[in-house]
């Protein structure tokens, strides 16, 4: 798996499976960034719909953790009345 781009996660968003079923997202995300499966070397959607949902959930998280998105909160400040304070966000694909 490759490091994800910011095309890789904007682009799934206008797919059609996306946009009737959010869920999809992790499945055309993961399809964009995985390099290899074992022998394969051509990724695509069907193949990641395939996978267990073991494998799935751990890709999913294999994915996040790579990506610096793996503690699910970050410091921002509020525009309005400048305090700072942990916002809390849910990881990609998670819910």
């Amino acid at each position: 798996m490759r490091l994800s781009t910011a095309a890789d996660e904007i682009l799934p968003l206008k797919d059609p499976r996306v946009q009737s079923n959010p869920a999809y997202l992790i499945v055309i995300l993961l399809s964009r960034v995985i390099t290899r499966l074992g022998s394969l070397t051509v990724i695509n959607p069907k193949v990641v719909e395939d996978l267990f949902s073991a494998d799935l959930n751990y890709l999913q998280h294999f994915y996040n953790r790579i990506n610096e998105n793996d503690n699910g909160s970050q410091e921002v400040t509020c525009p309005h009345c400048q305090k700072g304070f942990e916002a809390n966000f849910e990881l990609l694909g998670e819910s």
